[in-house]
C-alpha cells in the first residue's frame, strides 16, 4: 500500500509573463536617435519619416526629434519623428521657432 494518497496531475497551471508590448514613447516627446517608440508584434502601427522597423517589428528612432503619430486614413497609424533644428550654445531663440505645433492629420 502507498504510504502517501496519490497527488493525481492537473492539465492547467502554465502561463507565460506579459511581454510588454505597446507604445514606449508618447506623442509630442522628444527622443534620442535609436529610441525604442512601440513594441509590437505585426506592424499594427507602420513606420513613418525618421523611424526604422527592427526584425520584432518594434518601432525605434532613426533621428534626435519630436515623435507625432499621424492617422493613415484607412485605420491605420503612422509614427513619425520630426528632426528638431539644431540651437547653437548660447543662441537665443525663441520656444515657438523650435517646436511647432504638430497638425492635425484628419
Amino acid at each position: 500500500m502507498a504510504h502517501k494518497k496519490g497527488g493525481g496531475s492537473s492539465r492547467n497551471g502554465r502561463d507565460s509573463a506579459g511581454r510588454r508590448l505597446g507604445i514606449k514613447r508618447q506623442d509630442g516627446e522628444v527622443v534620442l536617435a535609436g529610441s525604442i517608440l512601440v513594441r509590437q508584434r505585426g506592424t499594427k502601427i507602420l513606420a513613418g519619416e525618421n523611424v526604422g522597423v527592427g526584425r520584432d517589428h518594434t518601432l525605434y528612432a532613426r533621428a534626435t526629434g519630436l515623435v507625432a503619430f499621424d492617422s493613415t486614413g484607412k485605420d491605420r497609424t503612422r509614427a513619425n519623428v520630426r528632426s528638431l533644428p539644431i540651437i547653437e550654445v548660447g543662441e537665443l531663440v525663441e520656444l515657438d521657432e523650435v517646436v511647432e505645433a504638430p497638425s492635425s492629420a484628419g
